[in-house]
């Protein structure tokens, strides 16, 4: 199968799930079919999937995944070598890099999740939890519902869970729950971001992960002001590199604001 009849193939599989997508009529054009497939999979409650179909999804994903391009975060210029009047410590084993997170080829790279930790329900939405679900495939959303039914409670904000990265160039993901900020941010969001950090940061070590690309924690849906959340950041993961054997953390940016709040912090 092309990739076209890939797409056309597993839509046809997911509208068979629910009857209620009887009406769903297939879209003319791929990125039109590719944008309905991507919806299904957003909206597509945990449950079995069969091999079939997993194996098509796979093969989709992966050739999308090439179509993109991996970025290896250890041939990535670390903020020493861009940023020479840093005074940042560990300057030679954190990276800033501005592109889409689903592309690092990293031992682990992190998702800004919600409580119910499974991924964004809402269709094809622009948010960093989309995007890893969407690429890493339907399988992280089977492995967080039973990380969360075992657990029996929702995620506590600042903590961390760890699961397989799948259709990723990353192996891992590690999912965390970020401070949701009202008018103002208080203390305790400020303590609960660093919390997501370093909670972040232990889960990996104790992994024995050697690279980590962290998201904008908290910033995007959560509105946590993205300069307070960069300083925190930055002054989170150079301290804890200070007694870690950690060897790369990559700060990945998506928008220009945040690329300039980070190389502010660090010229």
């Amino acid at each position: 199968m092309n990739k076209e009849e890939k797409t056309e193939y597993l839509i046809d599989q997911l509208r068979a799930e629910n009857a209620g997508y009887e009406a769903l009529s297939m879209p003319v054009d791929l990125p039109g079919k590719r944008r309905l497939l991507r919806s299904l999979m957003n909206v597509r409650f945990p449950g079995p999937v069969s091999p079939e179909i997993l194996k098509v999804q796979d093969e989709l994903l992966q050739e999308e995944l090439e179509e993109k391009g991996i970025v290896d975060v250890m041939e990535l210029p670390v903020i020493q070598d861009e940023y020479p009047c840093t005074e940042i410590k560990n300057s030679r084993r954190i990276v800033l890099w501005q592109g889409d997170i689903t592309r690092l080829k990293a031992d682990a790279i992190v998702n800004a999740a919600n409580s119910q930790m499974m991924g964004c329900f809402v269709p094809c939405h622009g948010c960093i939890d989309n995007a890893i679900h969407s690429a890493a495939g339907l399988q992280l959303r089977n492995e967080c519902a039973q990380i969360m039914e075992e657990q029996g409670h929702e995620e506590p904000t600042g903590k961390a869970k760890i699961t397989g990265g799948y259709n990723l160039p990353a192996e891992h993901v590690i999912h965390t729950v970020g401070p949701i900020v009202g008018v103002q941010v208080t203390e305790e969001q400020k303590e609960q971001l660093k919390s997501c950090y370093k909670s972040c940061l232990k889960l990996a070590e104790k992994q024995g992960l050697r690279s980590i690309a962290f998201c904008c924690i908290s910033t995007g849906e959560f509105h946590f002001p993205n300069k307070l959340a960069a300083e925190i950041a930055v002054q989170v993961i150079d301290k804890y590199l200070s007694t870690s054997e950690v060897e790369r953390i990559v700060i990945n940016v998506y928008k220009n604001e945040d690329y300039y709040i980070y190389k502010k912090l660090f010229q």
